[in-house]
């Protein structure tokens, strides 16, 4: 246990976890914002945000997250840059452990540790993210304007990604590794409506072509015949999914089928007064900054109200 309590935790610095920090910290609570394993979230992967209220030509992702950081850090935030392990929420204070092997408390907690695209694993992936990969058509779709890109993907997420991307692209690729698509057939359709768009069955990705700057092509397998082809393209957007970041949480709060947190709707409570969730940790539906700073924003203010119930402040 540590020496200290803290009134509320943050767990997560990306677009929810330091909108909450802004929140509570102007709120007087002196929150304490562990940043996690990605610093910023995922829109410090993104070269440029267009789509974020206030900013008409575009502002960098890193840019942004490091204002918002600091707009945090002036309210009173103070960051611990470590990574969550653990947690223990039957016990009150609520205890985390971090990976440098402290261990921190408070009365309250917000969990706002994001969730993560499901990538292919190729050995360039990492290296070109925001360089002609991407997992987000609405927030990079604008930078494909009269340019080729593939969708890997056969869902939902996928169908709507690459209709997305026809209204900028000249052509758009979906990628498929079998030869029918998990998409409704309402998406199904939209897609299949779109005459920049066409399907190629039964492949994988197997690496990228690149040149140092930036994607120039796609090296498929056919899974059926072990075919190997090229094909090339300006960007790759990977729509196979996300996984929520609840690792460190170990089953201690509801989930649906696909591990993002159950909330109670409408509100940022969950079934264990005083901790609270924010962000794509709980959205999988929108997964849109401005709708993560919403949610950060709403779970600061249930974290202050229940702070006062308690009598803690």
């Amino acid at each position: 246990m540590a020496d200290d309590v803290a009134k509320v935790i943050i767990v997560g610095s990306g677009m929810a976890g330091l909108t909450a920090g802004i929140y509570t910290g102007r709120a007087k609570l002196d929150p304490v914002i562990v940043e996690g394993i990605e610093p910023g979230g995922q829109l410090t992967l993104t070269s440029e945000v267009e789509n974020y209220p206030g900013f008409p030509n575009a502002i960098n992702g890193m840019d942004l997250m490091q204002a918002i950081h600091d707009q945090a850090a002036r309210f009173g935030a103070r960051f611990e840059s470590a990574d969550v392990v653990s947690a223990d929420l039957r016990r009150r204070p609520f205890t985390v452990e971090l990976d440098d092997g402290r261990t921190l408390a408070a009365h309250a907690l917000i969990v706002a540790s994001g969730a993560r695209a499901r990538r292919l694993g190729l050995p360039a992936e990492e290296a070109y993210m925001g360089r002609g990969v991407s997992t987000c058509a609405t927030c990079d779709a604008a930078f494909y304007q009269d340019r080729v890109t593939a969708v890997v993907g056969g869902g939902d997420s996928a169908m709507e990604e690459a209709t997305f991307l026809t209204r900028y692209a000249r052509k758009v690729y979906v990628i498929h590794r079998r030869d029918t698509l998990r998409a409704s057939p309402i998406m199904q359709d939209r897609a299949r409506s779109k005459p920049n768009l066409e399907f190629i069955w039964n492949t994988v990705v197997e690496d990228l072509l690149v040149d140092g700057k930036g994607v120039k092509g796609l090296k498929l397998r056919n899974v059926k015949t072990g075919e190997q082809t090229e094909l090339a393209v300006d960007g790759l957007f990977l729509a196979i999914g996300h996984v929520p970041n609840t690792e460190w949480l170990k089953g201690q709060l509801p989930t649906d089928d696909q591990g993002y947190i159950k909330v109670k709707p409408g509100t940022t409570l969950t079934d264990i007064p005083g901790v609270f969730v924010a962000g794509d940790v709980a959205d999988r539906r929108y997964q849109q900054a401005v709708t993560a700073a919403a949610a950060g924003c709403m779970a600061a203010l249930d974290a202050e109200d229940y702070l006062q119930e308690v009598g803690v402040v």
